[in-house]
């Protein structure tokens, strides 16, 4: 059975106030068109969790949308800081933050896909990191008595990812940096996969080791090409530098802001408007040239 929806229907039915959500992808990948999405449809008081939370979090919260940040490093990268976000945490101080480093990130993913109640992180020894964040505990090696630093399991309500392919049964297929939308779609109740192109079975069945996500553990599949801009997913369109730069700006005037929402959020009925907006002209400077992989031959059987 097809789970292709549109956008709007995804986040609809994923996404309630109050939810659990993570919007992954390492750089690479990232859906910015599901984040504008969660903002039109005015979602409130979410926990958003992400490794490294970058531009599209800063409009998340600069959209009022956010109760909480679960995270590790955040801020706009190659540019500066982050400063919707900056704002609510330093005048405002309604932002609750719970900081984790990269690879705590990760192992309170895969504690949570693995359904463990804990994953240890030995490059914890010795941060304060620990007296910054209480959830970062320790636990007693039972083999040598060694202790070692631990975090808990990480479950959303939803995981957003985004990827280059997949087919309408939700068989997802991604490559080039993938960060860890793996981890933190096994690790949620519901998975929204954001997709460049819609394949045939046959294309995905071709290839079955490019798989990142398979179809039993997606639960609704979008096609929306140019959807991770500013943001990059490989093969079909470059990262949107020059956005990032034009953030920085952006993001320092709660008023500049507010009328960036209005205009490029608000105003725009989905990511097709939004590209419209953008105009043609400004994908022929993102549009790379072909680079294939090296085929494989998986011999015939």
């Amino acid at each position: 059975m097809s789970k292709v929806v549109s956008m709007a229907e995804a986040i609809a039915w994923a996404v309630s106030d109050g939810d659990c959500v993570a919007v992954e992808g390492f750089t690479h990948l990232i859906s910015f068109a599901a984040g504008h999405e969660i903002i039109r449809q005015g979602r409130r008081n979410l926990t958003l969790c992400r490794m490294t939370p970058d531009v599209v979090y800063d409009q998340l919260v600069g959209a009022g949308v956010a109760r909480k940040l679960v995270f590790s490093w955040l801020g706009n990268p190659g540019v500066g800081s982050l400063h919707a976000i900056r704002r609510r945490v330093e005048n405002d101080g309604d932002l609750e933050l719970e900081e984790y480093s990269h690879f705590g990130m990760l192992g309170r993913y895969i504690a949570g896909a693995a359904r463990l109640p804990f994953y240890p992180v030995r490059s914890f020894t010795g941060s304060d990191l620990a007296a910054a964040n209480p959830r970062i505990a320790s636990v007693t090696s039972p083999y040598d008595g060694e202790t070692i630093p631990v975090v808990p399991p990480l479950n959303p309500d939803v995981t957003v990812v985004h990827a280059q392919r997949g087919d309408s049964e939700g068989n997802i297929q991604a490559w080039g940096l993938l960060g860890c939308q793996k981890e933190a779609a096994f690790a949620a109740d519901r998975v929204v996969a954001v997709v460049e192109e819609l394949v045939d079975e046959s294309v995905i069945r071709s290839d079955p080791n490019r798989v990142l996500i398979p179809g039993v553990k997606v639960d609704a599949v979008v096609v929306c090409p140019m959807g991770a801009h500013p943001s990059y997913a490989q093969g079909h369109y470059d990262r949107d530098n020059d956005f990032y730069v034009a953030w920085e700006r952006i993001s320092r005037d709660p008023t500049a802001l507010e009328s960036w929402l209005d205009e490029w959020v608000y105003s725009t009925r989905d990511h097709s408007a939004y590209l419209a907006k953008l105009g043609d002209d400004h994908w022929k400077t993102l549009t790379p040239g072909p680079k294939f992989a090296y085929p494989v031959n998986y011999g015939e059987y």
